[in-house]
């Protein structure tokens, strides 16, 4: 009898890296050379920025996607820290806004210009002043706006409202050591993170309280990762006790025993791990290696399916990756890393071959917009929300991206007024009341759009006469040139 040897269907067994050419990289980049786990980089669809060693180390670069080739040593950075930048991370609501932890002890939040900066950018829209110690780990909140969670070498974490300035949550006294870690889960209703003590947890920050705890997740003594998945698990990486890198599935249910366990190798770098929600596909980029491995999670065992490696010759010095609706979904193209080399920033693309030209629904289901499903008062009270989904069949088109602006009052104890949906952007608390908010919201609803449809006619009929105009010229042009032709001008 002959057996023949199953290959497990899914549509990512084929995904393949390929970097882009090199006209389309960020050339001559210095990246940070710190100390520190982090990424170095963030991207978003609008915007590169990568954590330099101009400025001694305090600064870091933000560069428009399009900005491609040599960058001049002269390009204005984000330089407002006093110490070396240690990690940055973009808002996921507002493709303008990005967040800074630093050496300095204080966190920073910058409002980049539309199009970029022309000269360096000193002043922040708001400094956030509670760690002792330097801030190693900054991430926004999901769903919930103005929402920022820090991390700092005083083993404690903080949670801010950016747009009023103020600390909503301090956990002082949950991390006994350094927090190599921190990752909401999808409505961000909790975090999970990795500490120095070899432990995982999971915590409530509205209640600051513990809800599991895993000793020794990895028993290794280098660092670890924690990250939620979609559907409630952490997935974390770290070292075993022999020094090999390991990748782990847990059930936040029953953490006694992961559900899987895999050993990779027994290189020295630590795992960072890039997960996307919409494919359940977790990439893992090693640093100092040269290469991205990347597996698909699955409901049934073994739960962790290898599925390829992308090779280079590179060593990474960091990486960032690009949310889903930065991609070109006309290529197939799954994933975007923006890899770091000593001098330069390098994209790699992540592409399913398929042979149609049609949209691809399988490999794009709806996916999280930057649209944010709370204000920061509403989670504050309790409510929870999974992201408002956007749809990428008509290669989706953003809003117009609005100021942060900060209102310093305290919203803990004071009532915010009703505000009409949609209404709320990014860094706009809720003012005092007056005559306009007795205004129905259906009634503003449709003044705004009625404001929005005369601008828009409006430049409709310049563009018409515009158009009209160039045509009588061109006519008169060509005119001209037949009679010049004939011998008759």
């Amino acid at each position: 009898m002959s057996f023949r040897k199953v290959v497990r269907q899914s549509k990512f067994r084929h995904v393949f890296g390929q970097p882009v050419k090199n006209d389309q990289c960020y050339e001559d980049i210095r990246v940070s050379r710190v100390t520190w786990d982090s990424t170095f980089c963030a991207v978003n669809p609008k915007f590169l920025a990568v954590i330099v060693e101009a400025s001694g180390g305090c600064a870091f670069l933000v560069l428009p996607l399009s900005k491609t080739g040599r960058i001049d040593k002269a390009y204005p950075t984000v330089c407002g820290h006093t110490g070396p930048v240690l990690d940055i991370d973009w808002c996921p609501h507002n493709d303008e806004v990005i967040a800074s932890g630093s050496e300095d002890c204080t966190v920073m939040v910058w409002q980049i210009p539309e199009n970029g900066l022309t000269s360096p950018l000193t002043e922040p829209v708001v400094v956030l002043e509670g760690h002792t110690k330097r801030v190693g780990i900054i991430t926004w909140h999901p769903t919930a706006r103005n929402v920022l969670l820090s991390a700092g070498c005083d083993n404690v974490v903080l949670i801010w409202n950016v747009g009023t300035a103020e600390e909503l949550y301090r956990l002082d006294s949950l991390h006994p050591d350094l927090i190599y870690n921190v990752s909401w889960n999808h409505s961000g209703s909790l975090f999970c993170s990795a500490c120095k003590d070899k432990s995982v947890r999971i915590i409530d920050p509205r209640r600051g309280t513990l809800v599991a705890e895993r000793e020794k997740a990895h028993e290794g003594a280098r660092p670890m990762r924690a990250i939620f998945l979609a559907d409630g698990k952490v997935f974390t990486t770290g070292f075993s006790r022999m020094s090999e890198r390991q990748l782990a599935l847990w059930d936040p249910e029953n953490l006694e025993e992961p559900m899987a366990l895999q050993e990779l190798d027994s290189s020295n770098g630590a795992l960072l791990p890039f997960y996307d929600p919409d494919t359940s596909v977790v990439y893992v980029c090693g640093k100092g290696d040269s290469s991205i491995r990347y597996f698909e999670i699955t409901e049934e065992p073994p739960y962790i399916h290898f599925l390829n490696t992308f090779t280079s010759k590179e060593p990474q010095r960091g990486m960032g990756s690009m949310p889903k609706r930065g991609l070109e979904v006309s290529k197939c193209e799954i994933a975007r890393f923006y890899k770091l080399h000593e001098r330069k920033c390098e994209p790699i693309v992540m592409t399913v071959p398929r042979k149609s030209d049609l949209f691809q629904d399988d490999l794009y289901p709806d996916t999280a917009g930057p649209e944010a499903a709370l204000e920061a008062e509403e989670w504050v009270s309790g409510r929870d929300a999974d992201p408002i989904l956007i749809s990428l069949r008509e290669a989706y088109v953003p809003s117009k991206q609005r100021d942060l602006k900060i209102s310093r009052r305290n919203v803990l104890s004071d009532s915010r007024p009703a505000m009409a949906p949609g209404s709320s952007h990014l860094g706009a608390p809720a003012s005092t009341t007056t005559a306009a908010d007795a205004t129905p919201s259906g009634s503003l609803a449709r003044a705004g759009e009625a404001g929005k449809l005369e601008e828009v006619m409006q430049e409709l009929r310049a563009l018409r006469a515009l158009v009209k105009e160039q045509g009588d010229r061109i006519c008169r042009l060509e005119e001209q040139l037949g009679r010049m032709e004939n011998g008759d001008a």
